[in-house]
């Protein structure tokens, strides 16, 4: 069974080295999709042994999963695995996040930072930002509220799901649109628990959050096309 890991990236090149060759301990096939940097980020991530794919202009996390995931399934992919590139994620977690999918349980699973494992140093504005996008995902999107993060970045698909999710939001909001389509659809999903590690150079390139309403402006008018 092949699996591919895609990371889009953008200015991460003190980082990528290190989260590409964490994931290519559990997962040998990486894609970094550079979104368009300025620095070094591509070229460090195919020295540390990563496909990398490059947009010319900065499109956005979502695009760059598109794009990701599109070369994965070219590749012959049977489980596609998201992934962010600044380290944030820690792979160590990313085998209970594709058995499911290997295992015939499950089409879709997420990562949740909120099902008995500890982030580590999350500030807590944003642990209470993350609690009012569940109730936003529920309320507004229609998401189920048995879902525990509605912000899960870390996701792995089997090929007929990720062929089938015609996500379609460039942005940040890309999480909740997937997350949206998926809950709604008849693919299998579950959650698995996963640590989100948070550093001061993280939180300061990461999700600020003010980030929250550009998202939820992103949603709304994703969902009122639909």
């Amino acid at each position: 069974m092949k699996v591919v890991a895609v990371m889009p990236a953008f200015q991460e090149e003190s980082r990528i080295s290190g989260t590409v060759f964490g994931v290519k301990q559990r997962i040998p096939t990486v894609i970094v999709v550079d979104d368009g940097s300025s620095d070094q980020t591509g070229q460090k991530a195919k020295e540390a042994g990563a496909i990398v794919l490059r947009h010319v202009i900065n499109r956005g996390q979502g695009a760059s999963l598109k794009t990701g995931t599109l070369a994965a399934l070219a590749l012959g992919a049977d489980i596609v695995v998201h992934v962010d590139a600044d380290g944030q994620h820690d792979p160590e977690f990313l085998p209970s996040l594709i058995q499911p999918i290997a295992d015939g349980q499950a089409d879709v699973v997420f990562g949740s930072r909120f099902l008995g494992v500890e982030a580590l140093d999350m500030p807590r504005l944003r642990r209470l930002v993350l609690s009012g996008g569940r109730l936003f995902s529920t309320y507004v999107l229609g998401i189920p509220y048995r879902v525990t993060d509605a912000q899960a970045g870390l996701r792995a698909l089997s090929s007929s799901a990720a062929r089938s999710i015609d996500f379609q939001l460039d942005g940040k909001a890309h999480c909740s649109e997937i997350l949206r389509w998926v809950t709604r659809s008849e693919l299998r999903w579950r959650e698995v628990p996963v640590r989100i590690r948070y550093t001061s150079a993280t939180l300061a390139k990461g999700n600020k959050t003010s980030d929250a309403f550009k998202i939820v402006w992103e949603l709304l008018l994703g969902t009122l096309r639909k």
